[in-house]
């Protein structure tokens, strides 16, 4: 070997020497993720006026004008003629808190399961429920929001166990088959019937256009709203 040869297999050796090897070599504490969340939290805070602060309150729950979360709050909600409290994160919809949360905070309430999931974004009203007697899906209603409405599901429209006209008019009419959708049917009718005892049929399709029956029984479900109106008294 030619002594140019070996300074450079000497160099070569001093190289790996002094180089660390990626093992060996000192982290510098920030992950790609940790960066990558950063640089994003960042940029929120530059597009946005005061964007730092805004920031700050989502970790502990303050902010301007008090915003809540992101753990739990308290949530009171007026349901059925009584009052209900409950812990739950602010993104917890009032479908769920209805379904999932209220036998474990308030365990002395009964479950109010009427209310049914299914497509679980406001297009087929299975989870319609009454809202200062108005109807609404249940599943695009955050819980926290609904706080000092005066809230009815399906389980509060009988009185004393005797069901209501349009209740009784599901059964006569056998409006209902697997029964899943009946509990937002019967409430989409009440909510009309006490608007307006006396619709004509294009007012309770209008009224009913926002529920659907999978099973083929719509055509039932509105005879059953417009025997129920024959009654009067808004279909109680």
């Amino acid at each position: 070997m030619s002594s140019q040869e070996t300074r450079v297999d000497d160099d070569l050796q001093d190289a790996k020497t002094d180089t660390p090897s990626s093992a060996d070599a000192p982290r510098s504490g920030v992950s790609r993720r940790g960066f990558l969340q950063a640089l994003g939290l960042s940029a929120t805070a530059a597009a946005i006026p005061n964007g730092t602060e805004a920031l700050e309150g989502a970790d502990n729950g303050q902010g301007d004008g008090g915003a809540a979360g992101p753990g739990a709050v308290p949530v009171t909600l007026r349901v059925n003629g009584k009052t209900l409290k409950m812990q739950l994160e602010p993104r917890v919809t009032l479908l769920d808190a209805l379904r999932d949360h209220l036998n474990v905070e308030t365990s002395k309430h009964a479950d109010l399961t009427g209310s049914k999931r299914v497509c679980d974004r406001a297009s087929c009203g299975a989870c319609t429920i009454l809202m200062d007697g108005k109807a609404v899906y249940a599943c695009s209603v955050l819980a926290i929001s609904a706080q000092g409405a005066e809230i009815r599901t399906v389980e509060g429209l009988a009185t004393d166990g005797k069901l209501t006209a349009v209740q009784q008019k599901f059964i006569d009419c056998d409006g209902l088959m697997c029964g899943f959708c009946t509990p937002g049917f019967v409430v989409s009718a009440t909510a009309l019937l006490e608007k307006n005892a006396n619709p004509t049929q294009d007012d309770i399709r209008q009224a009913l256009d926002g529920n659907i029956c999978r099973c083929g029984t719509q055509s039932r479900a509105l005879e059953a709203v417009e025997k129920a109106a024959g009654q009067g008294q808004g279909g109680r």
